[in-house]
Parts: C-alpha cells; sequence; structure tokens
C-alpha cells in the first residue's frame, strides 16, 4: 500500500479471526492494485470492514461464514448506535464488496450482506460556494514562487472541477496548452479531459516557467505541482495550502477543497451546461450522481425569483 495506512494495522487486533484478517488484508490490496482506488478509499473500506470483525469477534462467530440471519444482528447494533443511514449503507456496501470478493476467490459462497437493503437517507445537497468567496481566495496569493505555485493550483482546482487527489497526480505532460486542456485520473484509474479557461492556463503556465525552477532546485521529477523542497506534493499537503489561503482570503474555516468541485459542476449546470456533459467533465460513473446539481440550480432559480417577483 502507499503512503502511511496499513492494512494490517487496521485489523491488528489478537481477537480477530486469522483467516479473515488475511483475507481482508488480500482484499485491501485488491482494491488498490488491481481496483486502483486511492489510500483513502481503501483506508474507508477497511475501516467498515474492521467494524464488522470487531462485531463477529464480539459475537463469537466466523466473520467468513455468517449468515444472514445472524447477521442481521450486525444491522441491530448499528442502529442502537445511532449511526446515521449514510454511515449503515457505507459499511453494508463496503462488507458487500468484500464478500464477493471472497466469493470469487472461492473462500465462501455465502454474502449476508447482499440480501439486506440499504438504509433510504435524503441525498444531502453539496454546499455553494458564493462567486465572491472564490474570487476573494483566486486574489490573496503573493506574487513570489510559492504564491505563483499557490495561484495555479486554486486556478486548476477551480477549473477543472479535479479531486483533489487527481490534482496531486497530475504530471507535467497532462496539462495541454496549445488544447486548453488537462487530463485527470479519476477513481479506478479512469482518465478524462477537461478544457479550461485561459486565466487557468496562464497560471499554470507562469507557475511551470517561472516558479516550479525555483522550488525544485536542482532536483528533477515529473510531478506538476512541487514544495518548496523540490517534492512532489500529495493530496494531503494540498489540502494544507486550501486550508492556509481559505484562512488568509478571511473565509469559512469549514471550506474544502470538494467545495470548489461542486462550485464548478454548479456554475456549469446554472449557465446551461447539459447533464452528460458535467458527468463526463467530473468523472462521475452514472448521470443519477451528477443530477444533484440540477437541485442546486433549481434552488438558484427560486432564490432569483423570491428576489426579483414583486409578489414574493
Amino acid at each position: 500500500m502507499t503512503g502511511s495506512f496499513s492494512p494490517e494495522e487496521c485489523f491488528t487486533d489478537e481477537r480477530f479471526d486469522a483467516d479473515a484478517v488475511r483475507w481482508a488484508c488480500a482484499f485491501a490490496r485488491h482494491l488498490e492494485v488491481e481496483r486502483g482506488l486511492s489510500s483513502n478509499t481503501v483506508r474507508a473500506y477497511c475501516i467498515d470492514i474492521r467494524s464488522y470483525l470487531d462485531w463477529a469477534a464480539r459475537s463469537d462467530l466466523d466473520p467468513l461464514q455468517v449468515e444472514y440471519r445472524r447477521f442481521r444482528r450486525y444491522l441491530v447494533e448499528l442502529n442502537a448506535a445511532g449511526h446515521t443511514p449514510k454511515t449503515t449503507s457505507r459499511r453494508l456496501s463496503a462488507i458487500r464488496t468484500f464478500f464477493k470478493y471472497l466469493n470469487v476467490q472461492g473462500v465462501t459462497q455465502l454474502n449476508p450482506a447482499a440480501a439486506t437493503s440499504s438504509p433510504k437517507s435524503g441525498r444531502d445537497l453539496p454546499r455553494k460556494t458564493s462567486d465572491a468567496d472564490i474570487a476573494q481566495l483566486l486574489e490573496v496569493c503573493p506574487d513570489d514562487p510559492v504564491g505563483i505555485r499557490d495561484q495555479a493550483f486554486l486556478e486548476l482546482l477551480y477549473a477543472s472541477g479535479a479531486r483533489i487527489a487527481e490534482i496531486a497526480r497530475l504530471e507535467l505532460g497532462d496539462v495541454d496548452f496549445s488544447d486548453a486542456s488537462v487530463r485527470l485520473f479519476g477513481k479506478g484509474s479512469k482518465e478524462r479531459i477537461v478544457p479550461l479557461y485561459p486565466l487557468a492556463l496562464e497560471a499554470v503556465r507562469r507557475y511551470i516557467h517561472e516558479a516550479r525552477p525555483v522550488l525544485l532546485g536542482n532536483r528533477r521529477g515529473g510531478a506538476l505541482f512541487v514544495s518548496t523542497r523540490g517534492n512532489a506534493m500529495s493530496a494531503d499537503s494540498l489540502r494544507r495550502v486550501f486550508k492556509q489561503r481559505t484562512a488568509q482570503a478571511g473565509l469559512d474555516s469549514s471550506l474544502h477543497p470538494h467545495d470548489m468541485r461542486h462550485a464548478f459542476a454548479t456554475d456549469l449546470v446554472e449557465g446551461g451546461a447539459d447533464l452528460r456533459s458535467v458527468q463526463e467533465m467530473l468523472g462521475h460513473a452514472s448521470l443519477s450522481t451528477t443530477q444533484i446539481y440540477t437541485h442546486l440550480s433549481l434552488q438558484h432559480m427560486k432564490d432569483v425569483y423570491k428576489d426579483a417577483h414583486p409578489r414574493s
């Protein structure tokens, strides 16, 4: 596994069944190596499966051979613990996927979570960052090598709607200045091309020519964004940059890089972009995931109506 996360450490508990731990670790490696999921996503799977292994240990059950009748006790425990429907659904999905893997490997024919319906929950609407806040954030960086780098990062984040992990994976060759686009590698290493507006291209061009060589020093490397020591910046490093610049701009401390992705998508939908195109640019596997932005657009229209109509 890349990074500091280790599935072996996640499943370190002498109460856990040894075979279950071995297969859980193998499943984690399968998710990262064969399915190309990010370290953060694999970590989330492991945490959810650990919860199941913990319950099985306390219930004195073999976690690889639990039938649906007994598995329902786990659901009762999740409900009693006060978990939200979203958390319960996520855990069921992780366990369901884990058992599908075990089925393929011939470890068991059971999948107790397969017959379990995930609880219904209302979909939370993503927060819409105001145009004024985005403009304020994009004006905050100083005119020095670090500031020029951060300006390019923020412009690219908003221009592409990319996930922070996708920005961290960018190489120099992924930005195509002649085609005014950036090549992103999303979940499952799926590639997509997203167009970029001129201001973002100019910010990235200036960073590459003026600031990156200064930050890189005597080092060599293909990563687009590098630290003051010339190392490739991780997603966590870029998150810290984002937090620093939002604080400097005097914005809400809860603002997150993913909010820029939401702003990107909402602005496109409100501007008249068709959902299929937005889906492609966001890298969503399902159109239903993209449709949430139509709700935000509808709310925007309601706000405009309320402010503009004389009898509203």
